[in-house]
């Protein structure tokens, strides 16, 4: 088997497949720790936008991408400080949230202004988060954090029956 073929096999595939498809507005592939991760700390963790506190550059396009582990939610916070763009609708410079790994998966919601978003909860295992910065008005953009819960929804197998 070619090295290329092992490097790409299991949980990790989809992983590198993915990271391999973000690219921001310049057609760079983001750097994990500046614009874009694929983020599956165990414990939760946290995530900004680039340069954050100062404000973002750009025509910045990043995604982030959050795991949690079979049978859990992700509950994910943004911080007080808060600041991108304002603009009807958020048509310019926007976060938007999705409910699933993909750019196609269900939209929770598309933020911007001076407000920071309410608390979100993923409905499985899987967030997608895309920050987008248009070519006008940076602001210093945001800071997250988020951390896993149980599945409401999954229901144990209860109690074993006592044997005879």
């Amino acid at each position: 088997m070619a090295a290329f073929e092992k490097d790409l096999q299991g949980p990790e595939m989809m992983q590198k497949l993915l990271l391999a498809l973000v690219k921001n507005n310049s057609g760079v592939t983001p750097d994990a720790g500046q614009c874009g991760a694929w983020v599956k700390e165990a414990d939760g963790g946290s995530f900004t936008s680039p340069n954050y506190p100062e404000k973002y550059p750009p025509d910045r396009e990043c995604v982030y991408i959050i795991e949690a582990a079979p049978r859990q939610c992700i509950d994910l916070f943004f911080d007080d400080r808060y600041s991108i763009e304002p603009s009807w609708e958020c048509k310019f410079d926007h976060i938007e949230v999705r409910d699933g790994p993909f750019g196609f998966s269900p939209i929770i919601g598309r933020y911007c202004g001076q407000q920071s978003p309410s608390y979100v909860r993923s409905s499985g295992r899987y967030l997608y988060i895309k920050f987008v910065a248009d070519g006008e008005l940076e602001a210093i953009g945001f800071s997250a954090r988020y951390n896993f819960t149980q599945d409401p929804e999954f229901k144990g197998l209860g109690d074993l029956p006592s044997l005879p």
